[in-house]
């Protein structure tokens, strides 16, 4: 086991937002159940802790980013800088939202389509992030899904508010396109990394990476589109299941996001001022993690390989006496290889 590879592409951000989303999903859907009845601001819990750890590390960054002018030359710090800055500005817009969302669902003084309005203003912000970020080559996942869904945060407003009338089907029709779109993306991916497979040119890391792509793709999306199915019908007909059966597949996808975090790499070095990836940033904070984490242990054959170190610790037995009957021989000479660990120290 190899405590270091684990966590050397792992994405705390994705990681924490997926988090946050999964407790606030569960307990929103028991809130609308019945099951429990916190106040909303309660049930809104996992997104204060997320935007509040957002907040906080854009002020440790900038302190550590105007404390320490020499830092910002080094690599891309000016555009990691600037990154943290623009998704600071979406968090908190997102916030507005959220604290609003929270407030109607407690008092019911507002209308929804004033609620939405900062979940639009994202929207429309969204896509000149999401220019600029391909420009930079950074990633964009909550731009490019605000930006592409600012049309269906207009129909929930309205259906929300009464002023349109339709069934819930119909208002989900712009949400239905982009899954289509995204449907015929994950089919795409399938049969680019079957034909992949076929193909004896390609690398085995090339397949490995095409079909690893195709598989979380499909445990993403498959799940989304039956969560939007049972949850269609849920509001249109009331039907039989709870709000908690009807997101389940909703739960296994931040599930699955969850665990690829561990896989997805990036991340914003500025994030509390680290400078550098997350693991290294952990394994200087915690020496024994560090001992454990860079010791590789495995399963050798008894023949070593050639560039392998070894060990050789040889015990002999003493010559048998003369005294011995002849025909018990004495044992020959033990020797007991064993493999050197190895320490790798962190980079």
């Amino acid at each position: 086991m190899n405590l270091q590879s684990l966590f050397q592409d792992f994405n705390p951000s994705k990681f924490l937002v997926y988090l946050c989303l999964l407790l606030f999903t569960i307990l929103f859907c028991l809130r609308l159940d019945g099951t429990i009845t916190w106040s909303y601001w309660a049930i809104f819990l996992p997104l204060w802790i997320w935007k509040s750890l957002v907040i906080a590390g854009a002020c440790v960054g900038s302190y550590v980013w105007w404390r320490h002018p020499q830092y910002r030359i080094e690599g891309e710090g000016y555009i990691h800088y600037k990154a943290m800055l623009i998704s600071v500005v979406l968090q908190v817009l997102l916030l507005m939202f959220e604290l609003l969302v929270c407030d109607k669902l407690e008092n019911k003084r507002h209308w929804w389509i004033l609620v939405f309005v900062p979940l639009i203003l994202i929207s429309i912000i969204s896509v000149v992030v999401c220019i600029w970020a391909v420009k930079h080559d950074r990633s964009f996942e909550l731009e490019l899904f605000c930006s592409v869904n600012i049309l269906q945060f207009i129909f929930l407003a309205l259906r929300l508010d009464e002023i349109i009338t339709w069934n819930w089907v119909v208002v989900f029709v712009p949400l239905w396109i982009v899954m289509c779109m995204v449907v015929i993306g994950v089919l795409y991916a399938i049969i680019f990394a079957s034909i992949l497979l076929r193909t004896p040119e390609v690398s085995a890391e090339q397949k490995r990476t095409s079909m690893h792509s195709a598989v979380s793709y499909s445990v993403i999306v498959i799940p989304i589109l039956i969560y939007l199915v049972l949850l269609s019908n849920k509001l249109d007909s009331e039907s039989s299941l709870t709000y908690a059966a009807t997101c389940i597949p909703l739960y296994f996808t931040f599930v699955i996001l969850i665990v690829l975090a561990f896989g997805s790499k990036g991340g914003n070095h500025w994030w509390f001022g680290i400078r550098k990836d997350f693991c290294q940033f952990l394994l200087s904070v915690c020496p024994l993690l560090q001992e454990y984490g860079n010791i590789s242990y495995s399963l050798h054959s008894n023949e070593p390989e050639e560039d392998t170190p070894v060990q050789v610790i040889s015990f002999s037995k003493p010559t048998c006496p003369r005294s011995k009957k002849k025909h018990l021989s004495c044992q020959s000479e033990l020797r007991v290889v064993m493999p050197a660990l190895s320490i790798e120290m962190p980079d």
